[in-house]
């Protein structure tokens, strides 16, 4: 699971806790109380993959936190997701070229890849082997 450090902050004009992440300085997060921040915060964290995945860039890995410091955990098919995002960027694989790995249609691909479509497991886990890759799940 992708684990992001998270800072919270309250705003003391509104009352608001506000979330950013070390990681990923462009998304931020708001709500009333810490726990609806920490939920709205799971939304920022895919808002933000889907802006890397737009640019083209590495979504960062999550940096260790600090003792005390919020966590964000994403869901294990988002983890799986930006783990097959990553891979294909750095196998400078394209959509098209895991359409043909995969002999499937190329707007199957892209429903992989969206980060808030509901794909099964097992199809990112033989994307991913196609790409000489194993998904591992760890529980902590």
């Amino acid at each position: 699971m992708l684990c992001y450090p998270a800072i919270l902050e309250h705003d003391p004009e509104t009352g608001a806790v506000i979330v950013s992440f070390p990681d990923l300085p462009f998304a931020h997060a708001v709500g009333d109380d810490e726990a609806e921040a920490l939920l709205n915060a799971e939304e920022a964290l895919v808002t933000a993959f889907e802006i890397c995945e737009e640019k083209r860039i590495a979504i960062p890995t999550p940096s260790a936190a600090n003792l005390g410091q919020a966590l964000v955990n994403l869901p294990v098919i988002v983890a799986g997701k930006v783990a097959l995002y990553n891979t294909m960027l750095n196998e400078s694989k394209r959509k098209a070229d895991m359409a043909r790995l995969l002999n499937i249609a190329p707007t199957l691909v892209d429903r992989l890849l969206s980060f808030r479509h509901k794909s099964r497991i097992e199809q990112i886990e033989t994307a991913l082997a196609v790409l000489g890759k194993r998904l591992v799940v760890e529980l902590r």
